[in-house]
């Protein structure tokens, strides 16, 4: 039987323990416990082990199990967001991570005003343009960080990004290196603040936070391996 407390206080001190190698304060980095496939009463367990911030990636899913745990409880979308969906996904979630256009993030700014909230959104990145993965290339968001800068009701946090599959967390490190080099640019060339670096999963989230991560995206790593749905194959990296 998974010890889903036990697993969680071992992810916090694993990623203390990564910042402090690298001089940073750990408090500086957000743990996001990724729900995925998970039922109300498991995630509850981490809501009685004193951590509330968690993440989910299929609409339909966190709309039938937010409504079942405390209003304690917040939420980042981290999943790949159609625009038909967007309202609700902004209805629901204080934070999405998979902004992976201009055209999305206008659609975003749109509907945060007319609903009068101000999600903190990132920018996904796909570096290694990756056809099987959305997000921005590097040029692309290059010419559009000065439009995605004048939304105003959208609050730019910073980038996000899903490297490419590996086979040791050592070897992600090039692209967390390649993820915040280009935050640091686009900071200089724009004058726009994107403190926020969303990167890391249970595999790698500790590389994530030496290379600068403000925020982890950590499910199996404290849930334990996720049991696949007839006719699908399970998906651990999260």
């Amino acid at each position: 039987m998974v010890d889903i407390p036990a697993n969680l206080r071992e992810v916090k001190a694993r990623l203390a323990n990564a910042a402090e190698r690298s001089g940073r304060n750990p408090d500086e980095v957000e743990l996001v416990v990724v729900t995925k496939t998970w039922p109300a009463e498991t995630v509850r367990e981490v809501l009685e082990a004193g951590h509330g911030l968690f993440g989910e990636n299929q609409l339909q899913e966190a709309a039938a199990k937010i409504p079942q745990l405390p209003s304690s409880a917040r939420w980042h979308f981290i999943g790949h967001l159609q625009r038909n969906k967007a309202r609700k996904v902004l209805e629901l979630f204080e934070a999405v991570h998979s902004v992976h256009s201009l055209r999305l993030a206008s659609a975003l700014d749109r509907l945060a005003c007319e609903l009068g909230v101000e999600p903190r959104v990132y920018l996904q990145v796909n570096a290694a343009e990756e056809a099987s993965k959305g997000g921005f290339g590097e040029a692309e968001l290059r010419e559009a960080i000065g439009e995605l800068s004048r939304l105003k009701h959208l609050r730019v946090a910073g980038l996000m990004s899903i490297p490419p599959v590996v086979e040791s967390p050592e070897a992600a490190r090039t692209s967390f290196r390649t993820l915040r080099r280009l935050r640091d640019e686009l900071q200089e060339c724009s004058g726009e603040a994107l403190p926020g670096l969303s990167m890391g999963m249970s595999h790698d989230f500790e590389v994530a936070v030496e290379e600068g991560a403000t925020i982890v995206r950590v499910g199996s790593a404290v849930f334990g391996p996720r049991v696949a749905k007839p006719g699908t194959r399970a998906q651990e990296r999260r």
